[in-house]
């Protein structure tokens, strides 16, 4: 287990010449990041390499710090002999402390809130359809219900696959993570 370090903590660090490492996906990183911070995703961590200075700290941050916490094994296992810490809060807690982010508003949303909003638009067609206009509506809401089931039962998407491809996310999003540099 990791021990977590405030955001004002952290920036401390970060002055001192710890590295600040981002494990979120690319296309949350797209939207906002800690300028200067590294981007090793989640995804990634077997196949990436990071990139710390001997003896310094290495500081683990996502959106909100529960991802980094359940990972916390193999993130200290990436940081090796270096001292490693999770910024509490995540980004949240980074922005909530006043500390400098890096925002892009014209980056589209992450993918999972794109497929929140899918789902969720969908399944409430279906039912006020349902209930409204004909019952044969109500099959579009079980249609999106057993889909949710299936991706969390299976661990693939296939409406987060589909956005993905999508003229928005295309143009947007580097097609690989960014390097870790």
């Amino acid at each position: 287990m990791l021990p977590t370090i405030s955001p004002a903590d952290a920036a401390r660090l970060l002055q001192d010449g710890a590295t600040l490492v981002d494990v979120r996906e690319a296309d949350e990183r797209a939207r906002v990041h800690v300028p200067g911070s590294q981007h090793l995703p989640l995804s990634q961590l077997g196949q990436a390499q990071l990139a710390a200075a001997e003896g310094r700290p290495v500081l683990f941050y996502c959106r909100s710090g529960m991802r980094t916490q359940a990972n916390a094994g193999q993130l200290a296992a990436k940081a090796g002999s270096c001292q490693a810490f999770i910024v509490e809060g995540g980004i949240e807690a980074w922005k909530r402390a006043g500390l400098a982010v890096a925002e892009d508003r014209k980056a589209p949303l992450e993918i999972m809130r794109q497929v929140q909003i899918g789902a969720g638009s969908l399944v409430l067609i279906g039912v006020l359809g349902g209930a409204f206009l004909t019952p044969l509506l109500y099959l579009l809401a079980a249609f999106v219900g057993a889909g949710l089931v299936f991706a969390g039962v299976s661990g693939f998407c296939g409406m987060a696959l589909l956005l993905r491809h999508m003229p928005w996310n295309r143009a947007a999003l580097p097609a690989a993570p960014l390097p870790a540099a």
